[in-house]
C-alpha cells in the first residue's frame, strides 16, 4: 500500500515537538517545585488559607507535571513484545490520575475553610501579595510556554489546565492580601479559597471526563464519527461503510477502523490502491494518523458470502 505523503517528515516533526514539550514541561516542574514550597511555607507562616488553598494545587500541579513528564518519555518509547501500541495512552491515565488529585485537594480546601467560620485569623498581607504576585508570574509564564507548543496531548492540556487554574488561584490570593493589608479583613480570605476550590473541581471534573472518554474508547475530541463514515461515503469507487469504530491510541493519535465496499471487478492491486487513497484522505481531513481500512467487494453481513 502507498505510504501517505510526508509520513517520515511526520514521525520526525512528531518526535521534535515531542522532545521540546518534554524540556518545557521540566522547566515549568522545577519552578513549580520550588514555588509550591514557598507558599506551604508562607502559608503557614503568614495565616493565609487561601495561599495556603493555592499552594495544595501548586503540590498537585508538581505531581501532575512529573507524572504527565514521565507520559511523554513513556509515550516515546517503541512498541514491544504484548504492549504492540506502546505506551501512547499513558498521558491519558496521567491526565486521570491529576484529576482525582485535584478533586482532593479541593476537598481538602473545602474542609479547612468551613473549619475557619467563626473565627479570626491574623494575616500578613504585604508578604501575601509579595507570594501571589510570584505565583502569579510562574504559573502564568508557564502555561503560556506550554500553551504555544499547540500540542493535542490530553496530557500537556491537564497540565496547561492546572497552571492555568493555579494563575487564577494567584489573582485570588493577590486580592486575599491586599484586603488583609488595607482594610484588616480576614474573611476575605477563606471566601476566595472557596472559590478558588470550586473553579479548580469544575476543571477537574472536565478532565476527568474526557481522560475517561477516551479509556472507554470513545471518538477523541475534534473528530465526528457521522463526518468520517460520510467522507469515506463520497469518495469514488466506494459504495458503502459499515463497522466503523473511531478511538485514540493516546489522546493526540486518533484511530480508525472500518469496512468499506468497493465497486466489483476491481483486481488485489487496484483495491489496494484504493484503500491507500481513502487512507490519505482520513489523514489530511481528520489528522487520522492510523487507519485499518477492511476492503470488500461485497457487504460482509451477506449470507452468500461467509
Amino acid at each position: 500500500m502507498p505510504a501517505r505523503p510526508g509520513d517520515s517528515e511526520h514521525v520526525h516533526e512528531h518526535s521534535h515537538r515531542g522532545e521540546s514539550t518534554a524540556r518545557l514541561l521540566g522547566w515549568a516542574l522545577a519552578a513549580n517545585a520550588v514555588l509550591a514550597l514557598v507558599q506551604i511555607v508562607g502559608g503557614i507562616a503568614f495565616g493565609s488559607l487561601s495561599l495556603l488553598a493555592d499552594a495544595a494545587h501548586q503540590a498537585v500541579d508538581v505531581v501532575a507535571l512529573g507524572s504527565v513528564l514521565i507520559a511523554q518519555r513513556l509515550a516515546q518509547r517503541p512498541a514491544v513484545g504484548r504492549r504492540t501500541y506502546g505506551w501512547q495512552r499513558a498521558d491519558v491515565l496521567a491526565s486521570l490520575g491529576c484529576a482525582v488529585l485535584l478533586l482532593a485537594s479541593c476537598v481538602w480546601i473545602l474542609v479547612e475553610a468551613v473549619g475557619r467560620i467563626g473565627t479570626t485569623v491574623t494575616i500578613d498581607g504585604p508578604w501575601v501579595v509579595v507570594i501571589a504576585l510570584v505565583g502569579l508570574a510562574v504559573n502564568g509564564g508557564s502555561a503560556a510556554l506550554l500553551a504555544r507548543g499547540h500540542s493535542r496531548s490530553l496530557g500537556i492540556r491537564s497540565a496547561v489546565t492546572h497552571l492555568m487554574a493555579d494563575a487564577a488561584g494567584s489573582v485570588g490570593v493577590l486580592v486575599a492580601g491586599l484586603a488583609a493589608w488595607w482594610f484588616d479583613v480576614s474573611w476575605v480570605d477563606t471566601v476566595l479559597s472557596v472559590a478558588i476550590a470550586a473553579a479548580v473541581a469544575v476543571a477537574a471534573l472536565r478532565l476527568l471526563r474526557e481522560s475517561t472518554h477516551l479509556l472507554l474508547e470513545g471518538a477523541p475530541e475534534g473528530v465526528d464519527p457521522d463526518a468520517v463514515s460520510s467522507a469515506l461515503s463520497e469518495e469514488p469507487g466506494v459504495l458503502a461503510v459499515h463497522h466503523l469504530h473511531v478511538w485514540a491510541l493516546a489522546s493526540d493519535v486518533p484511530a480508525l477502523s472500518a469496512h468499506v465496499q468497493l465497486r466489483e471487478g476491481l483486481t488485489l492491486h487496484q483495491a489496494q490502491e484504493a484503500g491507500g487513497r481513502l487512507k490519505v484522505m482520513l489523514h489530511e481531513r481528520f489528522g487520522i494518523e492510523h487507519a485499518t481500512l477492511e476492503l470488500e467487494c461485497h457487504l460482509c453481513e451477506e449470507p452468500d458470502h461467509h
